[in-house]
């Protein structure tokens, strides 16, 4: 279920990995701020869910983008699709993120590629993309998940260890402006 985001004159979040976790969490919290959201998650059937049940419980509107943001062309189609929409986006959180353990000589390479494309790549793109509409807007805010993994480096766990202190440094580099 997709709302009319033109009925209701409220601020919009928009929230990646949406569907579980901190993100589900964030998503509530905006939801009972009365934000309108476009929440974006790989999870269709639970963006479903949520979409179906926030706009009676809090009188927003809801737009879901099912999005894997491990596909380098993601964030621009998201952009593209709330642009398309006619969403203003008044907060961006990049929440999307996940990490995996190992012995670096013996984890999965594919899945480090894909990790770095969300918690770095896309987090960047979708910033990058935003924050130039805020800035002609004259307001917005972004909010990047890191982890308390961004201040130390972390056995078995380097590559996620790694990302999140690029989101660290990133934001207190690139945003602080």
């Amino acid at each position: 279920m997709n709302s009319d985001f033109k009925i209701q004159h409220r601020e919009t979040a928009l929230i990646t990995g949406a569907a579980s976790g901190i993100g589900y969490e964030l998503m509530q919290i905006f939801a009972q701020n009365q934000y309108n959201l476009v929440l974006v998650d790989r999870n269709q059937q639970k963006l479903s869910e949520i979409a179906d049940e926030l706009p009676n419980k809090f009188g927003i509107s809801v737009k879901t983008i099912v999005k894997d943001l491990s596909v380098s062309l993601a964030a621009k189609e998201i952009f593209t699709e709330v642009n398309h929409s006619s969403i203003k986006i008044d907060v961006l959180v990049n929440n999307a993120g996940f990490g995996n353990y190992g012995l670096f000589n013996e984890t999965d390479l594919n899945a480090e590629l894909e990790m770095m494309q969300v918690n770095m790549v896309s987090l960047t793109h979708l910033t990058k993309l935003f924050l130039k509409q805020m800035v002609k807007q004259g307001k917005g805010k972004i909010l990047n998940v890191a982890s308390t993994a961004a201040f130390q480096p972390g056995p078995l766990m380097a590559v996620y260890f790694a990302t999140k202190a690029y989101i660290f440094s990133f934001s207190q580099r690139s945003l602080m402006n």
